[in-house]
């Protein structure tokens, strides 16, 4: 049973208030297909044409697959043994918050566009002979629904991010990731790729700025935990019950 983290130091002082432990293998599995399932889509539109209207989609593609790499760098610089320190401690919270805000987040915003994109592609449908075009209506707004499990993570706890800011920071941020991937979609299925390019741009401008803001608060977070509750040496509290049987045997 793995022993409560405190809360409160030695003066009475509440201490910062840190992510729980997680298991940086289940990250490690869901960095592979960050790295592949983007990186492949954006090949099948590099190959398909029609660079107008995929252009910032496989950008966006491209970007969450590079941050699964850059989250990898962070998870695996997790460490809690000997000559661990507060950099350390904090990977596998840093490569989440890159993951959920780098990663995760673009291909979202991605994944709206490319449904629409691939549906209508003149390229990809025209070579059909007798083809029929169908609309699909309100059914392409279906692969966007899983912004909205996305949410749900981010406010009701699940997330990273609740960590490093307010309650009300973290709605905020929310709210605004919601609204720039519905207008930046609407404006893709009106043709206004200036305006979605602007958007997608402030997106991620402010995705790369809160991740970096993150990053070194749980850097400074663990230094003022470690600094007023210092970490015990596993080897010395693992000798001290031995330690104490021999002299009770002696």
């Amino acid at each position: 049973m793995s022993k409560e983290r405190a809360t409160i130091d030695a003066d009475g002082r509440p201490l910062p208030t840190l992510p729980p432990q997680r298991d940086a293998r289940v990250w490690a599995k869901l960095i592979r297909v960050m790295f592949y399932t983007p990186g492949f889509l954006a090949m099948l539109l590099l190959k398909s044409g029609e660079p107008t209207s995929f252009g910032i989609t496989v950008e966006l593609l491209m970007l969450a697959s590079a941050a699964a790499i850059v989250g990898g760098l962070f998870i695996a610089s997790e460490s809690e043994g000997q000559g661990a320190d507060d950099s350390s401690r904090t990977g596998t919270w840093c490569g989440a918050l890159v993951l959920e805000l780098l990663g995760v987040v673009p291909f979202l915003c991605a994944v709206p566009s490319l449904f629409h994109e691939l549906a209508n592609s003149t390229l990809l449908h025209d070579k059909a002979p007798g083809a029929v075009d169908v609309s699909l209506g309100a059914s392409e707004l279906l692969p966007a629904m899983a912004i909205l499990p996305f949410m749900v993570y981010q406010l009701a706890g699940f997330g990273t991010l609740p960590f490093v800011v307010s309650r009300r920071v973290n709605w905020v941020i929310n709210i605004a990731i919601l609204g720039l991937i519905v207008s930046a979609y609407s404006a893709n299925r009106l043709g206004d790729y200036g305006m979605e390019r602007v958007l997608t741009g402030l997106l991620i401008l402010g995705m790369g700025a809160t991740v970096c803001y993150g990053i070194l608060k749980f850097r400074k977070m663990q230094m003022d935990y470690d600094l007023r509750c210092p970490p015990k040496d596993d080897t010395k509290a693992a000798k001290e019950p031995k330690d104490r049987a021999l002299a009770v045997h002696q």
